[in-house]
């Protein structure tokens, strides 16, 4: 079947399943293949829970006119979602970087929306598999879609580009992130911007951090671009005024007072504030999308659980957002102040090092207490109490009462620390 052919079915049967455990009625399955499982067996399961059609990539499942078999499901899915894009009118917004890309978008997200028919990518579904999917959410009359781009190693962004189309795109930061897989620091940036260059050959629109003086030396020349800055006359002014301990920022004499704590979410609000100005939504409705956003999804998160006023950020860390979350727990208000830190993923050779220099920078900032887990963070020189494993964590909460006060929970996705608050 060709990829036009697919596309009518889509249009017809336009909600799509991978899993057969969350098949809509009249959705489309497809069947894809990982390392211990094979999709193409469960097609015929997909069809009987539901779904309009499968699309599978070995004949011997095919089981009747519901069954569409294609070379290569996964492909078949990118190629489908590009298409798709091209289909509709939307005016897509990319993002990557290695901190701050999810909020960053939820906050873009709703700015635009208070003017126009917005959709953004849900969750993080910001990879090979991801952005197809949150293509196909786009709709005829989206005005915008704004896609989160991840990536753990060189060409993934490039990839992800040539699928997506963007029209509009913009790097958060360039740090310390997923450095396994890029090779180190330098890795990263060549990575990142891919997304840039990816812009710049195709002569589409940049929006960038001024004050980053690796996009503004690479971009300095480049014509297409609209950037914000706290004090280069040449772009857009957005002051800083303080995170205590929520952000507040000024632009054009409009106070802005979010309900985000940590300088490091500043830049985040600023690239909202941005892009609402350049697409010309009014100021005020501006301020009012950022002053209403309220994080989710462990990410900086505000918890009062009985005597505790707790910073749930398990969501994901690396080196530079654990220093970023650190230092700003040390400036939150408030005494009693205790921090759980769990293993940074994905750092290669530089895990033991980096881990280390995590525990260095603790053990200046005299936190009442502090508790590290996992396997790296296990084997620093510290005094600090230390955990092995999430399970030796959980024996000593059950059999020890924490002080009441403000707590920081900060460590990467698979650590899911968000479990500590069972224990409180």
């Amino acid at each position: 079947m060709t990829i036009e052919n697919l596309h009518q079915l889509f249009l017809k049967y336009p909600q799509i399943s991978i899993d057969t455990r969350n098949i809509q009625h009249n959705c489309i399955f497809f069947a894809f293949k990982g390392q211990n499982f094979n999709g193409n067996k469960f097609a015929s399961e997909a069809i009987r829970n539901g779904a309009a059609y499968a699309v599978i990539d070995e004949e011997k499942y095919v089981k009747g006119e519901a069954f569409v078999l294609v070379d290569d499901v996964l492909k078949s899915l990118q190629q489908l979602a590009r298409y798709h894009r091209n289909y509709c009118n939307a005016k897509l917004i990319a993002l990557t970087g290695s901190n701050g890309k999810t909020t960053t978008k939820e906050l873009i997200f709703s700015v635009l929306s208070k003017k126009f028919k917005t959709i953004a990518t849900k969750g993080n579904l910001n990879n090979h598999i991801g952005v197809p999917l949150s293509l196909l959410s786009i709709k005829k009359d989206t005005e915008f879609a704004i896609i989160e781009m991840g990536a753990n190693h060189r060409k993934e962004i490039e990839f992800l580009c040539n699928i997506a189309q963007p029209d509009y795109g913009y790097i958060t930061n360039f740090g310390k992130a997923h450095l396994e897989g890029f090779g180190g620091v330098e890795g990263v940036i060549k990575g990142k911007s891919e997304l840039y260059d990816h812009l710049i050959v195709n002569k589409k629109f940049i929006f960038l951090n001024a004050d980053d003086t690796i996009q503004e030396k690479k971009l300095r020349s480049y014509p297409s671009k609209f950037g914000f800055s706290t004090s280069d006359a040449n772009y857009y002014r957005i002051n800083y005024l303080g995170a205590h301990p929520f952000v507040k920022l000024e632009a054009e004499k409009t106070e802005i007072n979010t309900q985000l704590i940590g300088s490091y979410n500043f830049t985040n609000c600023c690239a909202a504030v941005l892009m609402g100005k350049y697409f010309n939504v009014p100021l005020e409705d501006i301020k009012n999308a950022l002053e209403a956003y309220l994080p989710q999804n462990n990410r900086s998160q505000i918890i009062d659980k009985k005597e505790y006023h707790i910073i749930l950020d398990a969501y994901n860390a690396n080196p530079n957002s654990m220093e970023a979350a650190l230092i700003n727990f040390m400036n939150f208000p408030g005494s009693e102040k205790t921090v759980f830190l769990g293993d940074m993923f994905e750092l290669g050779e530089k895990a033991a090092e980096e881990h280390q220099k995590i525990v260095d920078l603790v053990a200046g900032m005299k936190f009442d207490k502090v508790f590290l887990i996992g396997k790296n963070f296990y084997k620093t020189n510290s005094d600090f109490t230390k955990f092995a494993t999430f399970d030796d964590l959980s024996s000593f909460l059950k059999s020890n009462k924490l002080k009441k006060g403000n707590l920081l929970i900060k460590g990467s996705r698979g650590m899911a620390l968000e479990r500590i608050l069972d224990y409180l």
